[in-house]
């Protein structure tokens, strides 16, 4: 049953020619015993019609229509009463209310003839004249016109809904694919403000090797201890800057035109206090807690969590509504830098807007994310247990090998 039909979904034309011809088998049956003479001639051309109307109503409603409007007409001159062909009256009338490719005017004329068909019919065949009231008449005109205009209105009701699903489908892909338009042009952003910002750190890096190779040459002779000291300088500070543009191969610009003005130097965790205390200062109370060890950190891990920070402290200033407080725990592991940002606000509300979903503003967390995945780390980042939002990070200490 299964195979049947997907046989029949897949080939809708054989179906049609299958009821098509089923139909001309009743109708030829019919003819046969019902008409004789010139009657019976007709009767056999309008069946056959008929069942075209039906083997071809996919093709080309609208000719089929009025094939079966000459046919009912041909029929009333003719004075040939209903036949088993003339099923195929509602299944036009179906095909060309429900068609989306039809034109309107159409099915409106499906409607009319669905409408007054009947009607001429009971007068042509003496329904209305032939001893009957015109109550009666009229009752029964209007049982044979129900079946027509139920017909008509069952494919007016499909073709709505097919529009109407239609333009579902067809908001839900544009906005999906304004939804990736978005994603993918706020990470390139992102990617070249990363780049831009982190230029400092490689030509800091490059500029102490040159400084330092310059003195290493200068004292080579007259101070070989100085020459060692700057020669193991020049090697741990070109192991950090190889790490470093490692990390930053698949991020760096394309095709971006360099800008005008001085490069500035880039915060990092020791500004973390500056930073905190700013946000306290616009209104929004901080929990600010160091835990382990401070030690020095690699200019990239710094960097980043630095903007990591300011980054959820702003969303929470934003996003976080009114009386919102916030903690920040920064963590010296052996290998890794933890960090914690929570705060009390709105944060199962803020989510959609952070991914970019509600408005299509939001791109704190994708710009996080390049952030920790540039150097290594990993970032969790949603709605935390009993209220408010929660960001996590771990940036790894040693440079990957």
């Amino acid at each position: 049953m299964q195979r049947l039909y997907d046989f029949l979904r897949r080939h809708p034309t054989g179906v049609d020619t299958f009821w098509a011809v089923l139909l001309l088998g009743f109708g030829v049956l019919w003819v046969a015993s019902e008409a004789s003479g010139l009657r019976q001639i007709c009767a056999a051309i309008f069946t056959v019609g008929l069942c075209l109307v039906v083997a071809l109503r996919r093709k080309a409603p609208v000719k089929m229509l009025l094939l079966t409007a000459a046919i009912g007409t041909g029929q009333l001159i003719c004075g040939i009463q209903t036949m088993p062909a003339d099923f195929a009256m509602f299944v036009i009338a179906y095909t060309v209310a429900s068609a989306p490719a039809v034109p309107r005017w159409a099915s409106r004329c499906a409607l009319a003839g669905a409408l007054f068909g009947p009607a001429l019919s009971a007068v042509r065949f003496n329904d209305v004249f032939g001893g009957r009231t015109i109550g009666q008449s009229l009752f029964g005109t209007t049982l044979l016109a129900v079946p027509f205009v139920l017909a008509w209105v069952l494919g007016d009701s499909m073709r709505t809904r097919r529009a109407y699903w239609a333009q579902l489908e067809e908001k839900a892909a544009r906005l999906e694919k304004e939804r990736e338009a978005q994603s993918r042009i706020a990470v390139a952003a992102e990617r070249a403000r990363i780049a831009r910002e982190l230029h400092d750190v490689v030509a800091h890096n490059v500029s102490v090797m040159v400084v330092q190779a310059d003195g290493a040459a200068y004292v080579l002779d007259a101070a070989p201890e100085q020459t060692r000291q700057a020669l193991e300088t020049i090697s741990g500070t070109g192991r950090q800057a190889l790490a470093e543009m490692r990390r930053l191969l698949g991020v760096l610009r394309t095709g971006e035109q360099a800008e005008g003005g001085e490069y500035v130097p880039q915060p990092g965790v020791d500004q973390l206090s500056d930073l905190i205390e700013q946000v306290r200062g616009a209104g929004l109370p901080v929990d600010f807690q160091v835990g382990g060890e401070p030690r020095e950190l690699p200019s990239s891990v710094e960097l980043t969590a630095y903007r990591i920070v300011q980054e959820a402290l702003t969303n929470t200033r934003k996003h976080g509504g009114p009386a919102v407080a916030a903690t920040v725990r920064l963590s010296y592991q052996d290998d890794d830098l933890d960090l914690l940002i929570e705060d009390d606000g709105r944060g199962a509300q803020r989510e959609l807007y952070e991914e970019g979903g509600a408005d299509g503003l939001g791109h704190g967390l994708i710009g996080m994310r390049e952030r920790v995945g540039m150097v290594g780390g990993t970032l969790a980042a949603g709605p935390r247990p009993g209220g408010g939002f929660r960001v996590s990070a771990v940036l790894p200490l040693k440079p990957e090998r």
